[in-house]
């Protein structure tokens, strides 16, 4: 197998950063890619690993446009993309775009991302690799006619809903472009002792996260880490398969999650409006 290019978005800290120093560790060659917010993290990981840096801040879609940019001038080729960037946050936010911050931090900065790379990728192994949450399954409840949660909002639904819709969006790749060469799944980490929901203030959250708790409930970054390099080093069709979802408990098995997953209507709906808020065709 050719050394890859690997593109791990939320490459600064949690398991982008512990799947991107596995992968250095265990496979001498491939070209790794990080994406971060903070420059100054994003830049020591890459020390850390040889590899290479950009940052962006997925509240901006301008960001996210100039992230696509930058990446294009740096490499002919991409051939696995880890859409693992999101987080969790509190009150509702609006941003610079008009969008729920969870939702557009979470599928719409990835969705846009994606598709502006897509050439790179279907002249590469056409990998993409969306991280989703065991959230998508207990709380996600996809309202079309209300994405941005206008109506009513909660941390946690916003959360599982943007995780569910990252299963949908690989459906959505994987029907649309697997002929184009186009390779894609969704997994579940696992929940892992990271920096996660550090601006999110719910209280079942805290506990969680910020307390000795963490220890008990939660899994390492290593582990977390290592889930996400199974994807990253694994092959298409072989290791895992295209338009599934996977559990972190078993890398290789596909897993059930929430039914809306299964909604072919949904898929293309939510494809068609997620298209329209980042200005792009919905082909």
């Amino acid at each position: 197998m050719r050394n890859r290019v690997i593109v791990i978005t939320g490459g600064s800290d949690g398991i982008g950063a512990e799947a991107a120093r596995q992968v250095a560790r265990q496979e001498q060659g491939h070209r790794i890619i990080l994406v971060g917010r903070s420059r100054q993290k994003t830049a020591a990981v890459a020390r850390q690993i040889g590899g290479e840096f950009f940052t962006a801040d997925y509240t901006s879609l301008d960001d996210v446009r100039a992230l696509a940019s930058g990446i294009r001038q740096s490499v002919d080729r991409i051939d696995v993309l880890a859409n693992n960037a999101g987080g969790i946050f509190g009150r509702r936010t609006v941003t610079v775009d008009g969008n729920e911050k969870t939702f557009q931090v979470n599928h719409l900065a990835p969705f846009l991302l994606t598709h502006l790379l897509l050439d790179l990728l279907r002249a590469g192994e056409g990998g993409v690799i969306n991280t989703s949450s065991a959230s998508a399954r207990f709380v996600g409840k996809i309202d079309p006619s209300d994405l941005n949660h206008v109506k009513s909002h909660a941390p946690m639904r916003a959360y599982g809903d943007a995780k569910l819709a990252n299963i949908l969006f690989a459906r959505g790749l994987h029907a649309r472009y697997s002929d184009h060469g186009i390779n894609a799944a969704a997994f579940d980490p696992g929940n892992v002792r990271t920096s996660f929901g550090a601006e999110n203030n719910n209280v079942l959250t805290r506990l969680l996260y910020r307390t000795p708790l963490s220890r008990v409930a939660l899994i390492s970054p290593e582990k977390g880490g290592a889930n996400l390099a199974h994807f990253l080093t694994g092959r298409p069709g072989t290791d895992w398969g295209h338009g599934r979802f996977y559990a972190q408990t078993a890398p290789a098995k596909p897993r059930q999650t929430n039914k809306q997953a299964n909604d072919e209507a949904l898929v293309q709906e939510l494809w068609t409006r997620s298209a329209d808020l980042v200005g792009l065709p919905a082909r």
